[in-house]
């Protein structure tokens, strides 16, 4: 995904509710715990499904449409849906096989289903069909793009990491380079269940490289502990992260080792505990991409270029490695750690530079203390944008489009927040030039977008 703690958006398909916020719930009533046969027809965002009981709409898991379900009310504190959990495929779509994960499968009670492959019992090509169609309605109701823009889109298949199982690319399997394994009272480990904080114990990570699952210590017990991260970085030994409680029982910030990873033959460092993409090839896919994404008719190497929530430097490099020494360019992030690394990263670059600040509080004060050549110089900037997943937000999107750069490279990792975005956009002038998204996350509803975008006026 993008960068850093990422927050779940909802959506909804067409003619179905919106999950609504937390504001919204009511109290648990009765519903709960009844069971409920139910024909899901549609996807939403967020790895559920739509189907509707007595004319009231209920998002459904482990499921996918065309089948009928018997499931287990879990949320009635809504007004306008619940939430339920298939118990029972009663009819079985042609789309589903066997979950790839039996932790997380159906033969298991919903509340010790492991977590983080919500897709794995849907064929991959009817995953990213899924995953096409929640991109393509969420850029249709909230950036309002026709089907003229939205009929091109696809979702582009990754290749495995180079050691996962023969048939990785048919099932989806062996990619994730970091897992987080939660920590339960009596210590030992495993994932979360889905929407829960349930920790479930497994013997077993599919969607892991090699070594990061048999590296994971998932018969070892960590008392105390937050949580245990297993990463298996490109340049670098496969290593366990344990990260303790402090005082008051949350997970204790402190520093970390410093690991490697390579990029296009470019080393980056970071900290072990720091934000990295996770997919085996997810970084070097997103490197291409942005490097693709920049029209060089429009591009500057002398405007003041910006890398916004820009972690440690990776996209920034992206940017300088395609268009020579003498891009000038700042990445932002306010993570003190990552911009030491980002500086440390883009060393022999003289005009680079990385800046430790929130992004809406450096848009905000270069907006507002910028001189009349800084201004020319940012009107003509090339600006690149990794918002965490709950997307950049109409503070930020209103100030970086008070610069007017000449083009935004935008990377996603939430349909909806980046559709959202593409409408605040449009609302300040700017229009979708291209769209490429890209399957990062098999077996779960993620998908990654790269968008750019340009002023109309």
């Amino acid at each position: 995904m993008g960068n850093r703690a990422r927050s779940a958006a909802s959506a909804r398909p067409k003619g179905a509710a919106s999950p609504g916020t937390r504001a919204e719930r009511k109290p648990a009533g009765p519903n709960v715990g009844t069971e409920v046969e139910l024909d899901v027809t549609n996807v939403a965002h967020g790895g559920v499904f739509v189907a509707r009981s007595e004319g009231r709409v209920i998002f459904v898991s482990d499921t996918l449409p065309g089948e009928t379900v018997r499931a287990r009310i879990t949320d009635d504190g809504h007004a306008s849906f619940w939430r339920a959990e298939t118990v029972e495929v009663l009819s079985a779509a042609p789309e589903r096989r066997e979950h790839i994960w039996a932790e997380a499968a159906l033969s298991r009670d919903p509340s010790e289903r492991a977590g983080g492959a919500e897709f794995g019992h849907i064929t991959m090509d009817k995953q990213r069909d899924l995953k096409r169609a929640v991109l393509v309605d969420s850029l249709q109701r909230f950036a309002k793009l026709g089907s003229d823009v939205t009929d091109a889109i696809t979702v582009e298949t990754i290749a495995p990491a180079s050691d996962a199982p023969a048939n990785a690319a048919e099932d989806g399997t062996g990619w994730r380079t970091r897992v987080r394994l939660q920590v339960d009272g009596d210590g030992r480990v495993g994932p979360y269940a889905s929407r829960s904080h349930n920790v479930v114990h497994v013997d077993s990570l599919p969607l892991a490289t090699s070594s990061v699952a048999e590296t994971a210590p998932l018969t070892q017990r960590f008392p105390g502990a937050a949580y245990v991260d297993v990463i298996a970085p490109s340049a670098d030994a496969t290593r366990i992260v344990v990260v303790e409680r402090d005082a008051k029982g949350r997970p204790a910030r402190s520093a970390s080792e410093t690991v490697y990873e390579v990029v296009n033959e470019r080393t980056f460092g970071l900290s072990a505990g720091g934000f990295w993409q996770v997919h085996a090839n997810a970084a070097d896919t997103l490197y291409r991409a942005v490097q693709a994404s920049i029209d060089e008719a429009e591009f500057d190497p002398r405007a003041a270029n910006l890398d916004l929530y820009g972690g440690v430097g990776l996209l920034a490099a992206a940017v300088g490695d395609r268009f020579g020494e003498t891009v000038r360019i700042t990445t932002v992030e306010s993570d003190a750690v990552a911009t030491d690394h980002a500086a440390e990263n883009l060393a022999e670059w003289v005009g680079a530079s990385a800046i430790t600040d929130r992004v809406d509080r450096y848009l905000a004060r270069i907006g507002r203390d910028a001189s009349a050549t800084e201004r020319a110089r940012l009107q003509a900037a090339t600006v690149v944008l990794d918002p965490p997943r709950a997307g950049a937000g109409r503070a930020v999107i209103d100030s970086l489009a008070a610069l007017r750069p000449r083009q935004l490279i935008y990377v996603a990792c939430d349909p909806v927040a980046l559709s959202r975005d593409i409408g605040l956009l449009a609302g300040h002038g700017y229009e979708l030039a291209s769209l490429n998204a890209y399957d990062l996350f098999p077996n779960t509803h993620h998908v990654e977008a790269v968008a750019r975008l340009v002023p109309t006026r």
